[in-house]
């Protein structure tokens, strides 16, 4: 049986600066008993390999509601919406089809190219072995989420390389699984330059289990103001942004690599590919 977190403990993250809410056991600051703190990050890092490895043999569904918030009555005044599955050609390889996107109704910002692809790479949070020299992990504690027995992990970057994106925040580990389950934090670098701000909001993910075995990511939600400076004249502008991205219909394509983890195998074998649920 998977086992799972609430979208209440999510929404509390992602809408709040504190985390003792809904949802969240108290922070226990003790060191892990029976393993060191260093196991922990490497096997987590090696279980978040393996998972982004098999993530690359699933089809799924992403659906993308970005919107600006007016400040008057607190609903969205302009929204961009994009619904995608993710698949497979012909060819075995992986591809895109953009199935719903309503006309852009955002006025007061510019979406980025770096709002594209923290949509597509960095929301989707993932912290493997190749990646967690990037990082400095602070251990904070063990804390209660839901049902799920977790390590609470501090991440920043360690060196802001141009032209990256990195995620500034904290992570929850399953002690199970040794697999991140919650996300919440900013992607940095933030372009604040006046007339050429590059700005997000935090944002946290949710994971859910997947065939019984991985953590995929299937609910982000994003939501903050955004501060632009005065230029030419106008007035400096606060923009109330709210994103929510949903990942869905995860079905297993196919598999052409094989991940050891603690001597197990963890790919499983072919599945018939699945057709992509229509909108």
């Amino acid at each position: 049986m998977n086992r799972v977190l609430t979208f209440a403990s999510v929404l509390v993250l992602a809408s709040a600066s504190a985390f003792a809410q809904q949802g969240f056991g108290p922070l226990d600051t003790s060191e892990p008993s029976g393993i060191t703190v260093p196991q922990i990050i490497a096997k987590m890092g090696q279980q978040e390999s393996a998972f982004e490895a098999a993530r690359n043999e699933y089809t799924f569904r992403q659906t993308v509601v970005m919107d600006t918030i007016s400040d008057d009555n607190n609903k969205p005044d302009g929204e961009y919406k994009q619904v995608t599955d993710i698949t497979f050609d012909d060819g075995g390889k992986r591809a895109e089809h953009v199935v719903f996107a309503p006309q852009n109704t955002i006025q007061r910002v510019i979406m980025t190219e770096n709002d594209l692809k923290d949509i597509e790479q960095r929301l989707p949070f993932v912290l493997t072995t190749a990646q967690l020299p990037d990082y400095n992990l602070t251990y904070l504690g063990k804390q209660k989420v839901d049902e799920l027995d977790t390590y609470v992990f501090g991440c920043e970057p360690k060196v802001l390389v141009k032209n990256h994106r990195y995620l500034s925040g904290k992570v929850w580990v399953d002690q199970e699984d040794n697999e991140i389950v919650l996300v919440n934090g900013i992607n940095v670098p933030q372009d604040t330059r006046k007339g050429h701000e590059d700005l997000s909001p935090p944002f946290t993910t949710y994971y859910q289990q997947i065939d019984g075995k991985y953590w995929f990511p299937t609910y982000t939600k994003a939501e903050g103001v955004l501060h632009f400076q005065a230029q030419n004249g106008a007035l400096s502008q606060d923009v109330h942004m709210r994103t929510v991205v949903r990942y869905t219909d995860y079905k297993r394509f196919h598999t052409n690599v094989t991940v050891h983890y603690d001597g197990e195998v963890l790919t499983k074998e072919p599945a018939t590919p699945a057709t992509p649920p229509k909108p």
